[in-house]
């Protein structure tokens, strides 16, 4: 199923009908600030297993991220986070970037498994914010590619329908989608480490 939802006016039935079809453990395709995503609830285990799959890759060696709706749940999911982990997080956020942290117990033992870091995100766009804040907790996140695929991120949600229609439950048509990933930032260490150059600057 494909839906189509503007960002500037998410539709909230529509918004509910997919944060419905994620607390049954379904899997959808969305847009973010950077490129579009597939992810499901942080909490059912089969929909990540089944993400995993689609990727072709196993959950437990998986780089999986979490999108939030804002950093007031951050002490949930990741631990050791200082004063200036926060204020870089929230200079930057909403934005085109992932913060690798220290992972707390809280994260599900299906995503974290052997890891003990873990991702997060809070994209600058509104529908799958929209999404993360009615569902009330993080999504899963992964790119629709891997990061050494020699292929473009896929941009039209045309296309990625007819690829993806009969392995997601959802797939949201929120306009023509980015070619550039996430930056993502280590902040594991004593001084935060740029990973990997994506969209967002660091000033």
């Amino acid at each position: 199923m494909k839906i189509k939802i503007y960002e500037e006016n998410p539709d909230p039935r529509k918004i509910k009908q997919i944060v419905g079809l994620l607390q049954e453990g379904g899997v959808i395709i969305y847009p973010t600030d950077t490129v579009y995503g597939i992810g499901c609830d942080i909490y059912k285990a089969r929909a990540v297993e089944r993400v995993a799959r689609i990727k072709g890759i196993r959950a437990d060696k998986s780089k999986f991220s979490f999108i939030c709706a804002d950093l007031s749940h951050l002490s949930d999911y990741a631990r050791q986070v200082n004063n200036q982990t926060f204020k870089l997080m929230k200079f930057y956020l909403p934005g085109p970037y992932t913060f690798i942290l220290h992972a707390s117990h809280k994260v599900p033992k299906s995503i974290k498994n052997n890891r003990k870091t873990v991702g997060i995100r809070i994209p600058a766009n509104n529908i799958i914010i929209e999404i993360v804040r009615v569902l009330g907790h993080p999504i899963l996140t992964t790119s629709l590619k891997e990061e050494d695929d020699i292929l473009e991120y896929p941009t039209d949600p045309d296309l990625i329908y007819d690829e993806y229609k009969d392995l997601v439950d959802i797939i949201i048509d929120g306009g023509y989608g980015g070619i550039t990933p996430s930056t993502v930032i280590d902040c594991t260490r004593s001084e935060p480490v740029i990973t990997r150059d994506g969209l967002g600057k660091v000033y």
